[in-house]
């Protein structure tokens, strides 16, 4: 069985921290406007077709 030890763990996840290449701040930017523009696209477009189903089961229900 492996040995704890927590010095070698700091080493190793400074170590890995060390080779994570982070997003510039215009990077970040776009892409949360981006997601929040998907987002609100999503949102517009099952609000439609939802109230497109309920128009269509209003009128079915209506027929019967």
């Amino acid at each position: 069985m492996a040995k704890l030890d927590p010095a070698q763990f700091v080493r190793d996840v400074k170590s890995e921290v060390a080779k994570v290449t982070w997003p510039s701040r215009k990077e970040t930017l776009i892409t949360t406007g981006l997601v929040l523009a998907m987002s609100t696209l999503a949102a517009v477009f099952f609000l439609v077709t939802d109230q497109l189903i309920a128009v269509a089961m209003r009128g079915v229900f209506r027929l019967g």
